[in-house]
């Protein structure tokens, strides 16, 4: 039997899902790093030559175990299997000052970035400091003379509030000024500095979910967007002496920039139209996701020739299938940016999901029988590879019958597993328990009396 068929299936087609999750899971641990180097291997063979992107999701943010499997499965992909990159749910142009640090440049130390280089307050994990400080002394041997990168791939949004236009724009302009500055260029600083006017207007969280907070449609915010669809179409008709100047790749990354900040715009935009609220919700977690499989579709350009990409965010960003999320009384769907990369990149893309069985500290009691997680925790472990086959060969009447297990009381962030699961990850990596990231921000006690 090949490494290709131990972790893609044997024989099959298998009388039940327990029975192919005995036959098929690959068990491993984070400690020895021997077991995990060896189902690593294994994966990176069922892989093949042809993928470029491989994905790990999350089943929640600030699993502590999930982020060590992050760092290892990473540092495995780099030492044995062409990996040059890793991309994150964080800021793409926070991400840069990240990447500056890992390449020995800019900041001296970790603390300078952990704040500024990092959205979501990621920066404070320990384990993220582990990752960024592995690759930092990986670039600095010279016995490494391709260097990693770090990207992040998320946009400047998420539910709690929109960032400002401000940083991508001037990033570009920067850009311009550096490689061809021209009177024309300092013009356009001048009036884009005078339309954005002050930041907190646009990211003031209320306008997430009250229109009226908004500015996106404002006299100002449309200017605004007229001056960046200007400043793309000047970009491209210069794109021979920008690129002269510049080099092909800066010329990329400035155009990148634009366009991005043309996007959030638009969101912003959205942002201030009066829809109903479910709407609005799946219109702008649908956008977010998009722009986030753009990031990630450019950053594979950015690493053509270089190496393979590794990508992580929540499951339900990478997932091939459309997301759900029930958000008090909205039902909410739309396309999250693995199912964008599925259909751009078809078999270059490969997605690993995850899944967690028990975790005190995150609220999360062990999976009820019958559900995905307790089935899938039954094989040895302590955590194990399973290959999903898409969801292909098995009974579909027990599929379709799967129990969805219970979720989190302290951490909102925790999606279960469903039979949808099957066939949104091409591997399910499953963890008996996980506890809470090292420096993570404190959850709230569901049990604490309000005002005491």
């Amino acid at each position: 039997m090949t490494e290709r068929e131990s972790l893609q299936g044997r024989t099959g087609p298998y009388a039940s899902l327990d029975n192919r999750i005995a036959a098929e899971a690959t068990p491993f641990s984070l400690d020895p790093l021997a077991s995990l180097d060896t189902a690593v291997d294994l994966l990176a063979a069922a892989l093949g030559n042809g993928v470029d992107l491989v994905g790990l999701g999350e089943a929640l943010h600030g699993g502590e175990e999930i982020l060590l499997l992050r760092n290892r499965l990473f540092r495995r992909l780099v030492e044995r299997h062409g990996f040059t990159a890793i991309a994150i749910e964080s800021s793409l142009p926070r991400g840069r000052l990240v990447n500056a640090y890992v390449e020995n440049r800019g900041a001296v130390s970790y603390d300078g970035i952990a704040e500024a280089g990092f959205s979501h307050d990621s920066g404070r994990f320990a384990a993220n400091r582990e990752l960024v400080e592995w690759m930092r002394d990986y670039n600095a041997d010279p016995a490494h003379p391709l260097k990693l990168r770090f990207y992040g791939f998320d946009t400047p949004t998420e539910m709690t509030g929109t960032e400002s236009p401000r940083q991508l724009l001037f990033l570009v302009l920067d850009y311009l000024d550096a490689v061809d500055g021209t009177p024309e260029d300092a013009d356009r600083h001048d009036r884009l500095d005078s339309l954005l006017g002050d930041d907190a207007a646009w990211e003031d969280p209320a306008a997430m979910m009250d229109p009226a907070r908004s500015i996106g449609l404002s006299p100002n915010a449309n200017a605004l967007r007229v001056e960046t669809e200007d400043l793309v179409a000047d970009m491209q008709r210069r794109r021979p002496e920008l690129v002269a100047a510049g080099g092909l790749d800066r010329y990329r990354e400035a155009m990148h920039h634009a366009a991005s900040a043309r996007q959030l715009l638009a969101y912003h935009a959205l942002m201030a139209r009066p829809l109903e609220m479910r709407e609005r919700l799946v219109r702008g977690l649908g956008m977010r996701d998009a722009m986030m499989a753009d990031n990630l579709a450019y950053i594979l350009l950015a690493e053509r020739g270089r190496g393979r990409v590794f990508a992580f965010a929540h499951n339900s960003h990478l997932q091939r299938g459309a997301a759900h999320w029930q958000l008090g009384p909205h039902d909410l769907s739309w396309y999250p940016a693995g199912a964008h990369l599925a259909t751009c990149l078809a078999e270059r893309y490969a997605v690993i999901g995850t899944g967690v069985g028990v975790s005190d500290q995150n609220g999360i009691a062990r999976p009820e029988p019958g559900t995905l997680e307790a089935r899938l925790s039954a094989a040895p472990g302590p955590i194990r590879f399973v290959p999903t086959h898409r969801g292909q060969g098995l009974p579909v009447s027990e599929i379709a019958e799967l129990p969805v297990r219970s979720g989190s009381r302290k951490n909102s962030t925790f999606f279960p597993l469903t039979t949808r699961s099957l066939a949104d990850f091409d591997w399910l990596a499953v963890l008996d328990s996980v506890t809470y990231s090292r420096g993570g921000p404190a959850l709230p006690d569901p049990d604490a009396i309000p005002g005491q």
